[in-house]
């Protein structure tokens, strides 16, 4: 009985398998109207598709033995009115004509329905788990964007969805081809070349009849094309842009915005799938109906053995490409099958890193910040912040000096929560940051940092962005603080005037003041700059400094600072090696110290 037993590692692959396209059922349940539609259409056209061939070998037989044998089905009714029994030979020759032909064009019109409905099923489906993942990438921590590259993503919300449409699109083929296949399976035997070629001229014709509606769906194809374009760029400002979002606490219109791409692709590919389904059973329902034509004249005409015209018609045109088919298809899913546990393994919660968001809604800051003992470290194992004990008081600028790598911008991050320690405690006024509802903190921070990010939009909009219902006015009054206006006006359709992918048509300077512009309408009580005017040339970096210092007026400010020049004004500077503060000061202070701040003043001076 060795036979029998299966190895583990083959029961593991079944297991695996079975897992992956368990998603696609899992996900079905939830438009359960359109799968039982598509179900219903299936049956009916594969029980069209019996009663038609019965229907055919009736009419075969009445050919055969037009006055020995007529054929009865029992039904005292259907076979006086419909096959005519009691009629001449001839008129029980068109009745079963005229059954064949209803009996073919209403398993054309449920194939119709059936491949449409099962192309909207999968439609939804994708939309659906787009949808999805994009609530998984909303609820995930910023750290599971630290360690994975946005390509990925991208490739995964696109090309691997798309390759899992096609999966979709193969098993309802898989099936129908079965079907048929049982359906059709009769022997090859001899063609005639006369039938041949009436046959070939009639296709061709119906070849040149179809051709308008491939036409009108290459046309709709352009839509198609265009939303999908349009889905990928805001599917990559989405994830490239992520901090920003975070930042300004605009998930919700990004979630509008994501929803909007997604459903413009449903929308042009279900108008696709109102042509394109047609094709198919338009060429079946006219194919058949030259098929009668051709039986018809190869009887009167021809006097062809029916033998023959049953293995032309049915056989030939039926069984091999069938079983071609089937092998095709199915050859077609196993290679599909890696983008299916791609999918999956993106939508698993249990290997992720979530952001656990707080309940408490906060109100504004009283007092102060402090960090407690707090230590950090990314995901590969490196310490960045060692054990740091700090207080950022209300209304007081705080400097944070060091050396690249020193942890500055780590600890800034830790306040908005881009990232949460691994010990210690972030108490604002005596709360920790955790506790606090997240967008009700982070609408109340202002970022400026190095790595502005510009969204394909307006002047107007990158401004007013993550600030609902911003008159033109504070957005104009905004962009003059952040001397932003000089070149704004000089753009062709000024705060109108679209920026292009990640503010490609802007300088470095001219984005960073943008991104100042955007922060002094936000009007944050806690600012928050990572050395917004490093790499810089001079008079943009002057430009910024005083946009920058206008809008740290009366605000809490964490300075992360490349030049020692732009901090000399701060309450309280913050030395940070290796993770760990060494010194903490007034800037005059530590300068008269003579330890570290001092050592990087003489060197920028020498420098």
């Amino acid at each position: 009985m060795k036979f029998l037993q299966l190895s583990p590692n083959f029961l593991s692959q079944l297991t695996r398998v079975a897992q992956e396209n368990y998603i696609l059922l899992r996900e079905l349940k939830y438009f359960p109207k359109v799968v039982t539609l598509a179900f219903i259409f299936s049956l009916l056209a594969s029980v069209s598709d019996g009663i038609g061939i019965g229907a055919i070998l009736a009419f075969l037989q009445n050919l055969i033995n037009q006055d020995n044998q007529i054929v009865q089905t029992g039904i005292n009714w259907f076979d006086i009115f419909v096959l005519g029994i009691n009629e001449p030979a001839n008129n029980r020759l068109y009745r079963l004509s005229a059954l064949i032909l209803l009996i073919i064009w209403l398993r054309s019109g449920f194939h119709y329905l059936q491949v449409l409905y099962l192309g909207i099923a999968r439609v939804t489906l994708i939309d659906r788990l787009r949808k999805k993942i994009f609530e998984q990438f909303q609820q995930l921590s910023l750290s599971y964007f630290a360690q994975i590259r946005s390509g990925e993503l991208i490739n995964s919300i696109t090309t691997e969805l798309n390759e899992l449409q096609m999966i979709l699109n193969w098993y309802s083929h898989l099936i129908i081809q079965w079907i048929s296949l049982l359906v059709y399976a009769l022997v090859v035997i001899v063609i005639s070349w006369q039938l041949s070629l009436v046959a070939l001229l009639l296709l061709t014709l119906l070849s040149i009849g179809l051709s308008t509606l491939r036409k009108q769906v290459r046309e709709v194809s352009f839509e198609t094309s265009k939303a999908n374009g349009h889905f990928t760029s805001v599917a990559v400002e989405f994830i490239s842009g992520i901090s920003t979002i975070h930042a300004f606490a605009t998930q919700e219109h990004e979630r509008r915005r994501f929803y909007k791409a997604s459903d413009d692709i449903k929308i042009t590919q279900t108008k696709s799938l109102l042509r394109l389904t047609v094709v198919g059973p338009l060429g079946g329902g006219i194919g058949t109906t030259i098929i009668i034509l051709i039986i018809i004249l190869g009887i009167t005409v021809l006097n062809m053995p029916v033998a023959r015209l049953l293995t032309f018609l049915y056989a030939l045109m039926r069984l091999t490409p069938m079983v071609h088919g089937i092998n095709q298809t199915a050859t077609q899913i196993s290679q599909k099958q890696g983008s299916l546990s791609n999918i999956n393994e993106l939508l698993r919660t249990d290997d992720k890193p979530y952001f656990k968001n707080g309940k408490v809604l906060y109100s504004g800051l009283k007092q102060s910040i402090k960090l407690i003992s707090v230590d950090f470290s990314y995901n590969d194992g490196s310490t960045v912040l060692h054990k740091v004990n700090l207080e950022i008081k209300k209304g007081q600028m705080t400097a944070l000096v060091g050396a690249s790598g020193a942890g500055k911008s780590t600890l800034a991050a830790l306040i908005p929560r881009f990232y949460d320690s691994q010990r210690g405690q972030i108490l604002i006024d005596g709360v920790d940051v955790q506790e606090f509802e997240i967008n009700s903190l982070r609408k109340k921070i202002g970022v400026v940092s190095q790595d502005t990010f510009i969204f394909n939009a307006s002047v107007k909009d990158n401004i007013a962005y993550g600030t609902e219902g911003a008159e033109e006015k504070q957005i104009r009054q905004a962009a003059e603080l952040a001397h932003a206006m000089e070149f704004i006006q000089e753009l062709p359709e000024g705060f109108e005037s679209l920026l292009g992918d990640r503010g490609v048509r802007l300088s470095g300077g001219q984005r960073q003041r943008i991104a100042i512009a955007r922060t002094i309408l936000k009007n944050p009580e806690i600012l928050i700059l990572d050395e917004a005017t490093s790499a810089l040339d001079s008079k943009s970096e002057r430009l910024i400094q005083e946009a920058l210092e206008k809008l740290s007026v009366n605000r809490t400010v964490i300075a992360i600072a490349h030049r020692l020049s732009t901090i000399a004004k701060a309450e309280q500077v913050v030395v940070l090696e290796k993770g760990r503060i060494v010194e903490q000061g007034s800037y005059q202070e530590l300068i008269k110290r003579e330890g570290k701040l001092w050592s990087y003043h003489q060197l920028q001076r020498t420098g």
